[in-house]
C-alpha cells in the first residue's frame, strides 16, 4: 500500500522527535556521568557550597533588598506625579418654573486631575537618607562576605577531616595485610611446633582487633564524607570523591607568626571589620536624620484639573449635555501651583527622643565595632599560638613516630626470624599503631592551623596546584 503525504509527514515528525529526545538524553547522561566521575578539589567544594548554601543565598537576597531601599531613597530627589479621574451620577426632582411641573433629572459629571509635588527643603533628610542607604547597602555586602568566609572555613575543615579519615583507613588496611602475613607465618610455626598455640591466638586476636579498627575507621570516613557533602548542600552519593593533594609542602614550615602584624593586616581586609565600621557610620548619619526633624519642611506643589457635566431626565431618552465633552474639558482646565511649609513647633518630645535614641544607637555601634575587632584580635592570637603548638606537637610526633617505627622494624625482623615471641612483638606493634595515629592527627591539625592563619592574612584557602 502506498503511503499518503499525511502519513509521511507524521512519520517524519516522529523520527525528528525521536532524534531530539535521544540527543537531549545523551547530553543529560553525559552531564550526569561527568558529575559522578568528578574529582573534587577543595576549591571546587568551596565554590559549590557558596553557590548552594542557604545562608549565602539568603544573604544575597538581603543585599538585593538593601539595594532596592537605596534606589527608593535616591528617587526622593525627583518630583512625584499622580493623576485621578472620577465619574459621578446624581438624580433629584427639579420643578420647572414656567410650567410648574416636576421632573426627576439625572446629572452626569466627570472630573480629571493631575498633581505633582517636590520637596525643596527638609533639613537634608533626603541627602542623609541616601547616604545612610548607601552605607547600609555596602555594610550588608560585607556581611554576605562574612557568611561566605564562614562557609569556606567549614568546608576546608570537613575536607581535611575526610583526608584524615582516608589515611586512617589506609593505615588500618596496611596493618591488616601485615597481620595476615604474620598470622600465616604463625600458623606454619604452630604446625612445626615452634610456637605455642597461645602465641598463634595472640596474633589472630590482634588481627580481629585491627579489622574492628578498620570498620570503625571506614564508618568515620563515611560520616566525614556525608558531613562534607551536607555542608556543600550536595546530594549524598557514594560516587563523591575528593582530590588527594600533596600536602608535604605544607608540613612544618617552622612559622613564627606575629599576632600584631597579622591583626593589622586583618583590620584592613576582613569583612566583619568593614561591616562594623560601616554600621557605625550609618548610626552617625542616623543622628543627622533625627536632628533634621527640628527644621521646617518646604514643598512645591502643582496640579491641573478639568471637569465635564451633563444631565438626563427619567422621562427622556435623549441625552442633553450642556455642551460637548471635549469643549467642556478644554474650557474647564484649572492649573494650580503653590508652596507649602510645615514648621515643627511642639511634637510631644518626638524629635528630642529621636535624637537621643539615634545617639544611643551610635554608642551601641561603636561598642559593636570595638567588640568585633577585639574578637578578631583574640582569634588571631589564638590562631598564632595554635600554629606554634601544632608545630611543636608535630615535631614531637614525627620524632616519636620515627623512633617507634625503627623499633617496630627491628621487632618485625626478629619476629620473622623466630627470635621474638608473639606477645612481645604485638606489644611493639600496638605501640607503633598508636604512635602512628597520634602523628597523623598532629599532621592534619598543623595543616588546618596553617590554613586558619592564612585565612586571617588574606591568603586563599586552597592547597594550590598540588599533585594527587
Amino acid at each position: 500500500m502506498r503511503k499518503t503525504n499525511g502519513s509521511k509527514k507524521q512519520e517524519m515528525k516522529i523520527k525528528l522527535s525521536t532524534l531530539l529526545i535521544s540527543f537531549l538524553l545523551s547530553i543529560s547522561a553525559g552531564t550526569f556521568l561527568n558529575a559522578q566521575n568528578k574529582i573534587w578539589t577543595v576549591d571546587d567544594c568551596i565554590q559549590y557550597a557558596l553557590e548552594k548554601n542557604i545562608q549565602v543565598q539568603k544573604a544575597l537576597v538581603s543585599n538585593s533588598i538593601y539595594e532596592e531601599n537605596l534606589n527608593l531613597a535616591k528617587s526622593a530627589w525627583y518630583p512625584s506625579l499622580s493623576g485621578s479621574a472620577r465619574q459621578n451620577y446624581n438624580w433629584n426632582n427639579i420643578t420647572n418654573s414656567t410650567t410648574g411641573s416636576t421632573v426627576f433629572k439625572g446629572t452626569n459629571g466627570v472630573n480629571i486631575s493631575a498633581s505633582s509635588g517636590m520637596t525643596i527643603y527638609n533639613g537634608s533628610k533626603i541627602r542623609n537618607n541616601v547616604k545612610q542607604s548607601e552605607t547600609n547597602y555596602e555594610a550588608d555586602k560585607y556581611n554576605t562576605e562574612v557568611i561566605k568566609e564562614t562557609v569556606s572555613l567549614n568546608v576546608l575543615n570537613a575536607y581535611l577531616q575526610v583526608l584524615y579519615a582516608e589515611e586512617l583507613v589506609k593505615n588500618s588496611q596496611d596493618q591488616i595485610s601485615s597481620l595476615e602475613e604474620q598470622l600465616n607465618l604463625a600458623s606454619e610455626r604452630l604446625k612445626l611446633g615452634a610456637i605455642a598455640n597461645s602465641d598463634y591466638l595472640q596474633v589472630k586476636s590482634q588481627l580481629a582487633t585491627e579489622k574492628q579498627t578498620l570498620a570503625t575507621s571506614q564508618s568515620q570516613l563515611a560520616i566525614n564524607r556525608i558531613t562534607l557533602m551536607q555542608i556543600m548542600e550536595f546530594t549524598i552519593t557514594n560516587d563523591f570523591q575528593i582530590e588527594h593533594p600533596n600536602l608535604d609542602s605544607l608540613i612544618n614550615q617552622k612559622r613564627t607568626p606575629d599576632p600584631v602584624e597579622i591583626y593589622q593586616t586583618a583590620l584592613g581586609i576582613k569583612p566583619e571589620v568593614k561591616n562594623a565600621e560601616l554600621a557605625k557610620k550609618s548610626s552617625q548619619i542616623g543622628i543627622d536624620l533625627a536632628k533634621a526633624s527640628h527644621y521646617p519642611n518646604i514643598s512645591l506643589n502643582s496640579g491641573v484639573s478639568t471637569s465635564y457635566s451633563g444631565y438626563q431626565t427619567s422621562y427622556q431618552t435623549s441625552y442633553q449635555p450642556g455642551s460637548s465633552f471635549a469643549s467642556q474639558l478644554s474650557r474647564n482646565i484649572s492649573p494650580a501651583i503653590g508652596l507649602s511649609a510645615s514648621i515643627p513647633i511642639y511634637l510631644n518630645r518626638q524629635v528630642r527622643t529621636g535624637v537621643a535614641i539615634a545617639t544611643l544607637n551610635e554608642n551601641n555601634a561603636e561598642l559593636n565595632e570595638f567588640n568585633t575587632k577585639d574578637v578578631l584580635r583574640k582569634a588571631i592570637e589564638q590562631s598564632c599560638q595554635d600554629v606554634i603548638s601544632s608545630q611543636i606537637e608535630y615535631e614531637a610526633g614525627a620524632e616519636a613516630y620515627q623512633a617507634v617505627k625503627e623499633s617496630y622494624d627491628v621487632a618485625s625482623e626478629k619476629y620473622n626470624q623466630g627470635i621474638m615471641s608473639s606477645v612481645d612483638f604485638l606489644i611493639q606493634k600496638t605501640t607503633f599503631i598508636s604512635t602512628e595515629s597520634i602523628f597523623l592527627q598532629s599532621k592534619y591539625k598543623l595543616i588546618f592551623s596553617y590554613k586558619v592563619l592564612d585565612f586571617y592574612s588574606g591568603l586563599p584557602l586552597s592547597f594550590g596546584k598540588n599533585n594527587k
